[in-house]
């Protein structure tokens, strides 16, 4: 008996000590590398669910969800405590120029001019800096800003006189007022043997000096497909050119070196970051360019990740027609992009009835290619299994597009994600083509902003109500992508978000928003920064949203862009922001 008694009691000490050890290993945390809690967190999932921590562990989530449940599973060396503050998904710039913003930095700036005077005045100043310039490149002068200037100066007669003395070919009328593009007379007398190229801020004019059109052999106007060598009423070179007309003079301006773009990528990657932005979409690259970010991101400085739309060009096609898709964490080589047209600013997009504004001269614009060079593009990208992005603004060229995709891939509804860049301008019986195609929109709302001073003058008040129509975009195939077109507008995606959402400018005008019809809600337009932007790269598995499995990228605002009141969006500011579990900026 006793010895029965002996067993058992160590039975019983050795269910304990099992119990014990099972409790310990119960209570062991698993190991993070970081943790985020006490946020509130927009994961923008399929039910768009608010969380309040998550873990990171190899730059992936692992996990997310209630504070307690995170907290009491997980430890981490690296913690960060959001302070009730609210935290996104790495924010995506669907469509932007990234390199060419970092290039702007390097150039003489000429955003925000309000006259040509202003101009004149910065291309002065750089010249006298920059002494050892060759040529001297700027960027951002738009004529539509020079308005109340001009006025002032040259109607007290309601007659407007050209730099020369003459109406040029280039003006504009606008009610009782002809409104011109500026010509290079002071340039020339100002830098006599330096060629100068001042871009307007949509990039698709240009003005240019004598010696800038010396060197390019052009001494009158001539035929061009797809642009313009403006003269004036003499027949005299004004110096601006439109769309294609750039690039005689573009082929000869100097290659940037490695150095510059290197340059130009960082600054271009801290301003992202500094701005939450975590993947860019850039709109059109050479071999030359992903060759470079290649080097870069091996020596870990270039970590913004980017989608990139490789160039309407022979040297990209030969390439990626014969390796493929070239895909890895950091750089995504799927696509090309083509333009279909220019822009309404410089009057180059192509439209089915003239523009209002330069009646009865029955101006159209053009499509900068033949209807065949994009027909046997479209047909050689789906062979090859690549995305075929268009730039299409008037809504002639959207037409063109929206049929060619449709001749290409019919109403079988196959998941090509073949994209419409802009779509500024979709005439009333071919929006439902987005849908029948299942073709996506990618806009930029800032466009929408800063053009509607003088759209209804371009279009005609008919017209102007097909344009910038967001919400009907979305409705098509319930989705749409949002970027900046960066540097043809700012950089920062939270005026994007505004602009989406509440139609008005940076001045808070017009008071009850622009085409309200056509807003889209603030989760509508957080989706279009983020998931939305993901799945027109291709992405959606690994980032636009913040799920277990997919990349750590985030950021952290002072304040709920959801919530907050709308005349405070412009006002936010980024806290921080990781990108694979690194913190890439803080707020000082």
């Amino acid at each position: 008996m006793k010895k029965n008694r002996t067993k058992q009691r160590f039975h019983f000490l050795a269910l304990i000590l099992g119990c014990y050890l099972l409790a310990s290993c119960s209570f062991q945390s698993e190991q993070a590398d970081l943790i985020v809690h006490n946020a509130r967190i927009y994961t923008v999932d399929a039910d768009f669910s608010v969380k309040e921590a998550m873990a990171i562990k190899d730059g992936i989530i692992i996990a997310i969800g209630p504070e307690r449940e995170i907290l009491n599973k997980y430890d981490a060396p690296k913690i960060i405590d959001a302070q009730k503050r609210p935290i996104y998904p790495g924010l995506i710039d669907a469509h932007c120029h990234a390199l060419a913003f970092g290039k702007t930095l390097q150039e003489v700036d000429l955003v925000g001019t309000t006259s040509y005077d202003e101009v004149i005045a910065r291309v002065k100043d750089y010249g006298t800096q920059h002494p050892e310039k060759k040529w001297i490149i700027g960027r951002g002068w738009d004529q539509e800003d020079w308005y109340e200037d001009y006025i002032l100066k040259n109607y007290p007669s309601k007659t407007a006189i050209s730099g020369d003395g003459t109406v040029t070919a280039t003006d504009q009328q606008v009610g009782d007022f002809v409104l011109p593009f500026p010509n290079k007379q002071v340039l020339d007398s100002l830098f006599p043997e330096t060629p100068v190229v001042l871009k307007r801020i949509d990039g698709h004019a240009s003005l240019v000096n004598s010696k800038a059109l010396e060197l390019a052999g052009i001494r009158e106007a001539r035929t061009i497909l797809g642009g313009d060598i403006q003269t004036n009423s003499k027949g005299q070179l004004t110096g601006i050119l439109i769309d294609n007309a750039m690039n005689l003079v573009d082929q000869f301006i100097p290659e940037s070196t490695e150095e510059e773009d290197i340059a130009a990528w960082l600054a271009a990657q801290a301003s992202c970051f500094a701005h939450g932005l975590t993947t860019v979409d850039d709109a059109g690259l050479m071999l030359r360019d992903i060759q470079l970010i290649k080097k870069i991101q091996a020596e870990n400085k270039l970590k913004l990740r980017i989608y990139a739309m490789m160039s309407d060009d022979s040297t990209n096609f030969n390439h990626y027609f014969t390796h493929g898709i070239d895909t890895s964490a950091r750089l995504n080589v799927r696509a090309f992009k083509f333009y279909a047209d220019g822009a309404l600013g410089s009057r180059g997009a192509c439209l089915l009835s003239p523009y209002e504004d330069l009646l009865p001269a029955r101006k159209y614009g053009k499509l900068l290619s033949s209807v065949a060079h994009f027909r046997q593009s479209a047909y050689d990208l789906q062979k090859h299994g690549f995305q075929m992005c268009t730039h299409a603004i008037g809504d002639s060229a959207n037409r063109v597009m929206l049929d060619l995709y449709g001749e290409i891939w019919g109403d079988n509804m196959s998941d090509h994600r073949w994209r419409i860049e802009h779509a500024q301008v979709v005439h009333a019986d071919d929006i439902n083509k987005f849908r029948l195609y299942n073709i996506i929109p990618s806009v930029q709302p800032t466009h929408a902003t800063s053009d509607m001073p003088w759209a209804a003058e371009r279009l005609g008040r008919g017209r102007v109500f097909r344009a910038y129509t967001y919400k009907d975009l979305k409705e098509q195939i319930g989705m749409l992508a949002l970027g900046t077109d960066c540097p043809v507008e700012g950089i920062s995606p939270f005026a994007t978000f505004y602009a989406a959402t509440a139609r008005k400018d940076k001045s808070g005008n017009p008071v009850e928003g622009w085409q309200m019809e056509n807003a889209i809600s603030r989760e509508d337009a957080l989706r279009g920064m983020t998931i939305w932007a993901a799945i027109a790269n291709f992405e959606d598995h690994h980032k636009g949203s913040l799920e277990a499995g997919k990349y750590a990228d985030f950021v952290m605002l002072d304040r709920d862009i959801m919530e907050v009141n709308e005349n405070k969006l412009l006002e936010t500011e980024v806290i921080t922001t990781v990108l694979g579990g690194e913190i890439v900026y803080k707020r000082e």
